[in-house]
């Protein structure tokens, strides 16, 4: 699903809001997500998952064109950990689509 498969689900959904309304208000949520995974926050949604940011160590990586080592700077990366209801909705759904197949 992106962006605007959201946006147009919701408009759909809730026939009061306007698109552009939708709109507005998904791209204030993703925002404010952002801004406080870029200050170090943790986002924590019952029942969808929290989202954190990992530290990534620095290292040595190799350049594979030249095969000479390169220092790779450390980096902070978002990291999402679903939670147990949305794992078990997708193992569920997940599950019987991949038993479908099977059985044909």
């Amino acid at each position: 699903m992106t962006r605007s498969d959201l946006v147009a689900l919701l408009s759909d959904r809730f026939g009061q809001l306007a698109q552009r309304d939708t709109e507005f208000a998904v791209k204030t949520i993703l925002d404010a997500m952002s801004d406080a995974l870029a200050r170090g926050h943790r986002i924590e949604i019952r029942g969808f998952g929290s989202f954190q940011v990992n530290r990534r160590p620095p290292r040595m990586g190799r350049n594979p064109r030249s095969g000479e080592q390169v220092l790779i700077p450390e980096k902070l990366v978002p990291h999402f950990k679903p939670g147990k209801a949305l794992r078990e909705a997708v193992d569920a759904k997940g599950g019987a689509a991949a038993a479908a197949p099977q059985d044909a």
